[in-house]
This record gives structure tokens, sequence and C-alpha cells, in this order.
């Protein structure tokens, strides 16, 4: 599982696997013009200098207290696993939104950093910002020493590339071009490690609306029609501090910790990033995976689920002591797993059938059966942001009498084997998914939703396959999570502008007007009160949409792992996710190559240690 990255912000994207696109900045001339130029050139924007013309006044924050702990151990390697490779090392583009894209994303540092528990901004690229008068523009002093893993500078150009690279028809991403043509109006070149970039208008959190990522000018060059094939298998320089060093396609991934990171000694990078290599291997099956975490073979594994933290849990190499358990409460605003309708399949254009398979979803048995009353129902598609959140709604409740009601609305008759029917039609529909793991849920839903009439076919694909067909919107309905960003972010999932068109997030391909002009508003504004009144209104109006129909909520997170892991006391921050999952994200645990000698010899030698289980209710709700 991924999130916010300890102390640092990017808003993720996650498909079911994670899925992570991170929100840069954009635009520089008018970006119809500059999409209309030469095939080879879409983009140019300006790159020469200019002064600066008003005074100002310089912030930085080197004051937050850290979390990563002196005890910390530099070396070793993490083995890791991912179901499927991915099908490009691009970050940007089709195919791009795989579940290795946070190893690349994440060693690709931001202007600004975040501190999750203080909630203050910390410098990372940039060592120093400052707020225009217009109150839409910053401006940032780029780190003298920022230099990307191949050794060049990182330049006030590589800025204003990422513009030009963004606003490019070439890169096929409609969403970033979009985004970028309508959000920002220009960057500004102020020397070659000084820059400003103006938003289109005046937006509330205006350092997390303007923070980006460079992209490296020189290893690009020009972004041309071929940008999609040719780069689909290059490794891109990056400013973070690991590298891919070594890979083969269908069978790993090795990242090597840059020792000559440049920002390795800056204060909120000391003692984290520990590891020497990052191993990922793929394994196409959870079950074999987790074989071969019992044999050592990987380090850690994801145990949130109950389906892996009870049935696995009480294996031998948990009662030997070799491998440990740890649940971590924490505040994290909660992603949005569920079932997503997609609204231009012809038996969901009526309501009233997609309300009838609302009532047909027997979350409570599922809660009780699978995930032994672990989770709680999810009910909004914001939840966990205060008072952006709508905490009036409610998930529709399984009821079959309700379901019948809609469908006989609609003038639909059960037919002689129990299915609804009207005409030629039957009320069947593929549920499309891309995890053994849900296999025993979605049965469970298959079934419950028989007695309600309604034939619901089951599809598992491999992760690839399910992604690609989710993407081009493809499915009938699907199960996914889409991950949180640091406020609500209704346009992305449910504007016209990203329906009925592949490679978007709007997966529902919701299409109202009404919608439409209240997140036009939402964006627009930037009076609080406003934007969370408008933003429980949004949720309201999806929630009747009936386009999405929500599951389950875990208020913190669970991981195996190998006793020779170690992490500090408390291993992350009140919205950390997972501990061990990308090194390059938060970075606090360490490899104790002393204890895993220890460990591997006592198990040949039939040793044993005392179990443990460690409890961390430190962000629990309610804690103290």
């Amino acid at each position: 599982m991924s999130g916010i990255k300890l102390y640092s912000f990017k808003m993720f994207l996650l498909i079911s696997i994670m899925l992570i696109l991170s929100i840069f900045s954009a635009c520089g001339k008018n970006a119809d013009e500059a999409l209309s130029d030469g095939p080879d050139e879409s983009v140019s924007l300006d790159y020469t200098v200019h002064p600066v013309t008003e005074n100002l006044k310089w912030i930085t924050n080197n004051d937050e207290p850290l979390i990563a702990s002196p005890k910390a151990k530099k070396g070793g390697t993490i083995n890791k696993y991912i179901l499927s490779f991915p099908l490009t090392f691009r970050t940007v583009g089709p195919d791009s939104n795989s579940s290795t894209r946070s190893y690349f994303l994440d060693n690709h540092l931001g202007l600004l950093s975040y501190h999750n528990n203080t909630e203050k901004i910390l410098p990372e690229l940039a060592t120093h910002w400052a707020y225009g008068k217009d109150g839409k523009t910053m401006y940032f002093k780029i780190h003298p020493d920022a230099v990307w893993s191949d050794g060049a500078p990182v330049t006030a150009d590589d800025f204003i590339f990422a513009f030009e690279f963004m606003l490019s028809k070439h890169i096929q991403s409609p969403f970033h071009n979009e985004m970028y043509a309508k959000e920002y109006e220009k960057i500004t070149k102020h020397g070659d490690k000084l820059i400003s970039i103006t938003a289109s208008k005046k937006v509330p959190d205006l350092w997390y609306y303007l923070n980006m990522q460079p992209k490296p000018k020189h290893f690009y060059g020009k972004i041309n029609k071929n940008y999609v094939t040719e780069y689909n298998w290059k490794v891109e320089p990056n400013t973070g501090p690991y590298v891919l060093k070594d890979f083969s396609k269908g069978k790993y991934l090795l990242f090597e910790r840059n020792k000559n990171w440049w920002a390795k000694d800056l204060r909120y990078n000391v003692n984290r990033f520990n590891v020497d290599f990052i191993r990922i291997s793929v394994i196409r099956d959870e079950n074999v995976a987790f074989e071969h975490f019992k044999k050592g073979l990987i380090d850690s594994i994801d145990a949130t689920r109950p389906e892996i933290w009870y049935e696995k849990g009480n294996e031998d190499v948990f009662k030997s002591g070799y491998a440990n358990k740890i649940v971590f409460y924490n505040q994290a605003k909660r992603p949005t797993p569920g079932l997503y309708l997609n609204l231009d399949k012809e038996i969901f254009k009526d309501k009233n059938l997609r309300l009838a398979l609302a009532h047909a979803i027997n979350f409570d048995k599922v809660n009780s059966q699978i995930m032994r009353n672990d989770a709680t129902r999810l009910n909004t598609c914001f939840e966990g942001y205060g008072e952006y959140t709508n905490k009036e709604i409610r998930a529709r409740e399984f009821d079959i009498k309700k379901s019948e009601s809609y469908m006989k609305a609609s003038g639909w008759k059960r037919g002689a084997d129990g299915i609804w029917e009207k005409g030629d039609s039957r009320f069947s529909v593929t549920l499309t998914y891309g995890r053994e793991l849900f296999t025993p849920r979605v049965i469970i839903y298959q079934e419950e939703a028989k007695k309600a009439g309604i034939d619901l076919k089951l599809e598992l694909l491999d992760p690839s396959t399910w992604y690609k067909k989710v993407s081009e919107k493809k499915h009938d309905i699907t199960y996914l999570t889409f991950s949180t960003g640091f406020r609500p972010e209704p346009w992305q999932h449910f504007h016209s502008e990203n329906a009925h068109k592949a490679q978007t997030n709007n997966i529902t391909n919701i299409d109202d007007p009404e919608m439409d002009r209240m997140i036009d508003k939402y964006r627009n504004s930037i009076n609080e009160k406003e934007r969370m009144e408008l933003s429980r209104k949004i949720q309201k109006k999806v929630h009747d949409s009936a386009s999405w129909i929500p599951l389950d909520v875990i208020p913190f997170f669970r991981e195996f792992h190998w006793r020779w892991l170690q992490f500090p006391e408390i291993p992350g921050d009140k919205d950390t996710g997972d501990i061990f999952d990308n090194p390059a994200g938060a970075g606090l645990f360490w490899i104790d190559e002393d204890i895993k000698k220890e460990t591997l010899d006592a198990v040949k030698s039939n040793k044993t240690f005392e179990p443990v289980t460690k409890i961390i209710t430190k962000y629990k709700q309610g804690s103290r």
C-alpha cells in the first residue's frame, strides 16, 4: 500500500495495485497554439532569463522533528515482489500506471516536501521559497548541489522542460495535457537556479498546487511523435536515492542506492534510504509469494487483508520467531476501494438498475466471513478529509426488496432462472478484477447478487491485462481502489472532460453537467468554507448517481517481516500506509546483517526466538 511519502508530498492515484499519478505543474504559452506546432515539436516555451521585479520574503524550514532513527545501518538487499512486470518504464503516457510506478516516481524529488505530523512545508529540491504579491505565483531557489543521477546539474531549464513535456501531445496523456493547458499560466526562469511558477488563478494551498518535479532536458532533448515507443524501456535519470541498475523483462527489477546521491546528508534525509539494493521479483500468484516469504526469499509482505493476517499468520515461521508481525494504526485519508460501474454500458444507463445492483451487494457478509469484521464500510469517495467529507452519506445496504423495487420500477421481470429480464435483455454483467486475493469476496458478491436476480459474472485477469482493459474503459464493472490526495480532487474522477475517453481516471464515465459546474466552481474557489461545502455537495451527487459502490475501509495496516528488518520505535507518521513497501518512499527501515546471520543460522539449527507482534497505536483515532 502506498501513500504520501514521509517528509514529502506527492499526490497518488492507485488502481487496485495502487496506480500512481503524480501532479506536476503546467503551461507557458497558449496550449492550443502550442499543440498545433509541427509534428515533432509540439510545444516551445521561453528559456530566457527574466529579472525578479518584486521584493521577496524567502522562507525555508529545517526545524521540524525527525522520525528516522540514528540506529539505522546502511547495506543489504531487500527482496520484494510484484504480480506482473510493468509494460513500460515511462511514468507518463499509455500503460504507465503500473505497480512499479512508485519506485520510479518516488526517486524524483519535488521542489517542496511536507511533514505529515506537523503539517509544515519542508525544503526538497528547493532550498527556499517565496510568495508573489499577486497571490498566484511562487518563487523557488533550486538547491545549488542538486544533480541528476547521471551527474548533470538540475537547473531551471529542467523545470521549464517539465512543463513543455507535459503539454506535448506526443506523450499521449490527455489528463496531463488538459490539466497543464488550463490550470497554469507560466513558468519563468530568473537564473540557472531560480524560477517562479504562476497558476492561472488564485488557489488555496498554493504551495501544493505549484509543487512539481523537473524533467531532465539533457536526456530527452525534444519530445517527438516517437516518444511512447522510443522511451518505453529507457531509464530516465532521477534526483532521488535509488536508480534502476538492472532488469530482466518478465522476471525482476534491481534498484541500487546511489551512494553519491547529492541529498544524502540533508537534514530530513539522514538515516533514511538505508538498503543498498531493492530487488523486485515477478511472482504471479500471491500464495506462491507467501511461500517465498516463508523461506526468507521475500523479506516482507503486506498482511492487512484478513485473508492473509488470520489464515497465514499462524505458520511456523512466526511461531519460531523468525518472522515478526506489526500492526500500525493511522489517520490516513482513506482510499476508495469499490465496484466502479461503466455508465457507457447500455444496461447501466438506467439509474434504477444501478441502484438495484448497489442493494444487491452484501458487504456485511463479506466482512464477517472473509474479513473477520476487521473492516468498516466506506461511505463516500472523500473520507477522512475533515469538513471536506460529507458525513451524512451512508453506503446502500444489502436489501433484496429494495433491489427488486428498483427493477420493477423499470419494467423488468424475473425470468425462469430467477434473473431479471426485459424483452431480449437479461441483467447479466461482468465484474472484472485483477487480484486472486479478491476471489473469495467476489464469489460471495456473485452468490448474493443472484438472490437479488442479478447475474454477476466474474472475470479474473492478470494485473497488466486488467489494468489495460479498465484504462481503456472496456469493463462493465471493476473492483479497484483509488488513492488519496492532499485535498479532495473530484475533477479527475467525476468531470465529464475525463469521461468517454481512454487513459483518464473517470473510470465510471460519469457525465453530469450539474456536477461539472460544482466541480468547476470548487476548482476556481479560494474560499475554504465554500470549497468544503462544494466538496460535500459533489460527494452527494456521486452517491446519488449510484455509479460507484463503496466497499471496505480499515484504519490500520499490517505487515509480516523477517526479524532482520529493523525500524524506529514509531516507524512512520499519522498518514503512514506501509513500512517496507517502497524503500524510496519513507525509507525509514534498515537491514541488520548480524541479526540476519543469526536468524538464518537459527533456521538451520532449529533454534527458535520469542514470537513478536508489535501493535503501534500512537496515531489510532481517539488515542493520546
